[in-house]
């Protein structure tokens, strides 16, 4: 096995995408909180879990920021989907009783 060298450079990067991650852990638990409230008011307001159309608008307005931001909108998109259908699993499951 090759023996690992300090590289200070490499570890500015690594400290630079540890904050990052945190920051998007952070982000993600506020953005979850509150969807969670929006479900919440949607079973209250008996409005249903999903709403595609909203769906749709957003992944349009995301892919775009991606693209002007200069970051992959596929992948965005993908991310973004997989966002959102947890975020419909959670509102499922407030709908039914469950509380999160």
């Amino acid at each position: 096995m090759a023996e690992v060298q300090h590289d200070e450079r490499l570890a500015e990067y690594r400290a630079s995408i540890d904050n990052i991650d945190a920051a998007l852990v952070h982000l993600l638990a506020e953005r979850f909180k509150i969807t969670k409230a929006v479900g919440r008011y949607k079973k209250q307001a008996q409005l249903a879990p999903a709403d595609p159309g909203r769906e749709e608008i957003q992944l349009t307005r995301l892919r775009a920021l991606a693209e002007a931001s200069g970051l992959d909108p596929v992948f965005t998109e993908k991310f973004l989907r997989f966002i959102v259908a947890e975020v419909i699993h959670h509102h499922q499951r407030i709908a039914e009783g469950e509380r999160l």
